[in-house]
């Protein structure tokens, strides 16, 4: 852990969970707790993180992939959990929790030191919420499940240090994939999913020059592939200096440092 520095983790991503772990000094908060509670125990553990650190848990919507370790991590380690009440009113697998928190879109509220920001994105959900987490000078911008982005979410995520974004199908491996058609009318309307190429168009206009890291996530594993999502979007960020990374299914992604500025 270092001092004054926020750490970015991706613990999992994809249709069968996802979490992501922001941390400041002592401090750590998981966007989203979509594994069961052992399972992000462990993956924490391999990033050399304990899962006592955790001061909050932010719900970003109610789809299973998103609170299925949410109840158990609250009641395991008495971990407030932060959610809309509509979210909360969707999601009665979570069970008996104590130290609920709720929180508006358009509302900042703080965690500790950390100012977040939720706002309202386009998604087949009841009220579902990207994020922006800003301290000292870095702010981190997480839209992970979104069928467009407006301009309500570039506003959002505009000037952030790192950006956690959805880049979830290729559009041609969709449209010729095995899934039904009503399923791929519903993964690339304006409440599905964003394609390679929507956020290949996304990273370019919120390119700067204070934008150090963008992480690719929630990909199809039936319809994208790591190498097709990271050469589109790459082409956006138009050899910028900017690191790319790809978030997996199956194992943690690397601690990504951010020194406060």
């Amino acid at each position: 852990m270092a001092n004054n520095c926020f750490e970015v983790c991706s613990l999992a991503s994809g249709s069968k969970g996802n979490s992501l772990f922001v941390g400041y000094n002592d401090q750590g908060i998981l966007v989203d707790a979509g594994l069961s509670g052992v399972e992000i125990q462990r993956r924490l553990s391999a990033r050399g993180i304990s899962p006592e650190r955790l001061t909050a848990i932010i719900i970003t919507h109610e789809h299973s992939d998103h609170i299925r370790g949410a109840g158990v991590l609250n009641r395991r380690f008495n971990i407030p959990v932060y959610i809309t009440p509509k979210t909360f009113q969707a999601c009665p697998s979570l069970g008996t929790m104590t130290g609920v928190c709720f929180f508006e879109g358009g509302r900042a509220f703080d965690i500790g030191r950390v100012r977040v920001t939720p706002f309202s994105i386009s998604h087949d959900a009841t009220d579902p919420v990207g994020l922006t987490l800003e301290i000292q000078g870095q702010k981190i911008g997480v839209a992970t499940d979104l069928g467009v982005a407006t301009n309500l979410v570039k506003n959002h995520l505009k000037n952030s240090s790192l950006l956690y974004l959805e880049s979830n199908h290729d559009l041609e491996m969709l449209l010729n994939g095995p899934y039904p058609w009503h399923l791929k009318q519903r993964i690339k309307s304006r409440t599905g999913h964003l394609s390679n190429t929507d956020t290949r168009q996304l990273v370019s206009e919120l390119r700067t020059d204070r934008l150090k890291h963008v992480i690719l996530a929630h990909l199809s594993e039936e319809n994208n592939c790591p190498k097709k999502a990271a050469d589109e979007v790459a082409t956006g960020l138009n050899a910028s200096g900017i690191t790319l990374h790809v978030a997996r299914p199956d194992q943690p992604g690397e601690l990504i440092r951010l020194e406060a500025s």
